[in-house]
């Protein structure tokens, strides 16, 4: 492997407690950009994107055209991901406790993520999506991801990718796997979570390609680091097993993917009694909801998560200047989400709520149009 390639490893950085992680991210983002992976920053300590601009976040727009990219700035999550080495540098030597997010769809990566969460299993139908397993089947002992891809792995006469020692792996602080594949065939695999009742492989298993994003190696979080298993470093092909198991379980797209709706009739009705008539712009209102209703169009991903948080902002900032109603106004938004999401429901509050706060410090008396 040439030499600007090399992997960076911890023991190659400046022995200095307070630079060495700084410097580590750098070294790790710039070695993933090389690699043709593009990268975004992480928010320090935590494997979710940094946060958006002040514009960004109290303005809703799609990220795909938001003028903060050609400006240099790193909103909208996996969005503004990049191979440029001068921004790079820029970002994190500027901000040197940002993590390492790595934008799987323009990377060409399909990453199985592997969950190690202490939690009862599901019902059976949901344990291996479309494979029945009967009730005479003892299930004892069944408790995290490890074991559901073993078992699917077991069924197709394979061995399991969490064994796969031709690929780079990377061990999560929480126990948990990524297994990194290369995405063959120009095929555009789409993401997944293993808890959804809709689209999942398996049972605390999910799936990070197209319109989503993982966590770098050597990422430091609150809980730990990210941290590469054995010498591997270089992605190996998806295993034609898995690949015929994601397009099984319907990770590539429909041939047309319909339009995203608009906000439907219910939802502006429900606004709009929610307030009493008093909002005079009911096209703000919907501009607010309809990127979240607009989700449930979409594959699943990191997206809807950055779609629901700024409309969770804006709202508290309209709550804050005595706009909406908080209950009523809150209540609209949990039911769309939901809509877009179904089955996340935890999830889902735990965004609105982080959302309301950060949205009630900054009230909006005077709305920008939409």
């Amino acid at each position: 492997m040439p030499a600007e390639l090399q992997f960076p490893r911890s023991d190659q950085v400046q022995p200095n407690p307070h630079a060495a992680v700084g410097e580590l991210s750098l070294a790790t983002a710039s070695w993933c950009a090389r690699r043709g992976w593009p990268v975004h920053p992480l928010t320090p300590g935590c494997k979710i994107p940094a946060a958006n601009c002040g514009d960004c976040r109290t303005t809703p727009h799609p990220p795909e055209t938001c003028p903060c990219h050609a400006a240099g700035r790193w909103c909208h999550g996996f969005y503004a991901a990049t191979l440029d080495q001068r921004r790079i540098a820029q970002w994190w030597g500027r901000h040197p406790e940002f993590g390492v997010g790595v934008a799987c769809g323009p990377a060409g990566l399909v990453v199985i993520d592997v969950d190690a969460h202490a939690d009862h299993p599901p019902s059976r139908d949901r344990i291996l999506p479309g494979i029945p397993i009967g009730d005479h089947v003892d299930l004892t002992g069944l408790a995290n991801g490890f074991h559901t891809l073993a078992v699917l792995a077991a069924l197709r006469r394979q061995p399991s990718p969490a064994d796969d020692t031709t690929t780079l792996r990377v061990r999560t602080p929480s126990g948990g796997l990524h297994v990194w594949y290369r995405a063959t065939g120009r095929r555009r695999w789409l993401c997944s979570s293993g808890s959804s009742p809709g689209r999942a492989l398996a049972w605390q298993v999910d799936v990070r390609a197209h319109g989503g994003y993982i966590v770098a190696p050597n990422t430091v979080s609150h809980q730990g680091t990210y941290t590469a298993v054995g010498d591997v470093r270089e992605p190996a092909p998806l295993p034609g097993w898995l690949a015929q198991e994601l397009e099984r379980t319907g990770h590539l797209p429909a041939p047309h993917i319909p339009a995203p709706r608009p906000v439907p009739p219910r939802a502006q009705q429900a606004v709009l009694a929610a307030t009493g008539g008093r909002d005079r712009s009911p096209s703000l209102l919907a501009c607010v909801l309809a990127p979240v209703e607009a989700c449930g169009q979409v594959p699943e991903g990191a997206a809807f998560s950055d779609t629901l948080n700024r409309a969770a902002y804006t709202l508290g900032g309209l709550i804050a200047a005595c706009r909406l109603p908080e209950d009523e106004a809150v209540q609209v938004l949990k039911q769309t989400a939901t809509a877009a999401r179904p089955g996340q429901e935890r999830r889902i509050e735990q965004i609105i709520s982080s959302g309301l706060t950060a949205g009630r410090e900054r009230p909006l008396h005077s709305a920008r149009r939409p």
